[in-house]
């Protein structure tokens, strides 16, 4: 081997571990933030639990706290970490009532729930219904509404999990049907 063939192999071997040293760096930075973002879902997720073991003992369903629908809170976690940190703070009440104000803004924009909504269009018809129909129905009789195809089937799923409604499989397809409170 020469000096210059063995000059030329250091110089690709320096290149080389600078290259995996930068690459390693990166991949670290990388998973810093990807710790960081895992720890503020883990912080929030626990606020979640918390919240659901303390009210889960109300037997008045209307008691509990309730999340606005059109409150976009995933985006807003990953946007801004400190908006998300600051939720988890306990509510503003207001003076006059005593509410909290989402509570009170809540009570403006109530909707029937999609599970109820689907079990009323349910109720109508004897024979199994796809999850696509249902749907279907639904955009037509609450054009306010707009679930996703998945969001029906889940909910659907929910459902039957529930033992509010049956699932039927005809060959690929998945129907479902209410369970009628006398044929149990």
């Amino acid at each position: 081997m020469t000096s210059q063939s063995a000059a030329t192999l250091r110089t690709r071997y320096v290149a080389q571990a600078a290259s995996d040293l930068e690459e390693n760096r990166r991949r670290q930075q990388e998973l810093a933030e990807r710790i960081t973002v895992l720890k503020q879902e883990e912080a929030l997720l626990a606020d979640i639990l918390n919240l659901a073991e303390r009210y889960e003992n109300f037997a008045d369903a209307s008691r509990l706290p309730e999340q606005l629908q059109d409150e976009p809170v995933a985006a807003e976690a990953e946007q801004a970490p400190a908006k998300a940190a600051s939720r988890r703070t306990a509510p503003v009440k207001t003076a006059a009532s005593g509410k909290t104000a989402k509570a009170g803004a809540k009570e403006k924009s109530r909707q029937p729930l999609l599970g109820d909504l689907l079990v009323d269009l349910l109720a109508k018809y004897d024979e199994p219904r796809l999850a696509k129909e249902l749907r279907d129905e639904l955009l037509g009789k609450h054009p306010d509404r707009n679930p996703t195809p998945q969001v029906v089937r889940n909910t659907l799923e929910s459902l039957v999990a529930k033992g509010r409604i049956r699932r039927h499989k005809q060959q690929r397809s998945v129907m479902y049907t209410l369970v009628k409170p006398d044929s149990d």
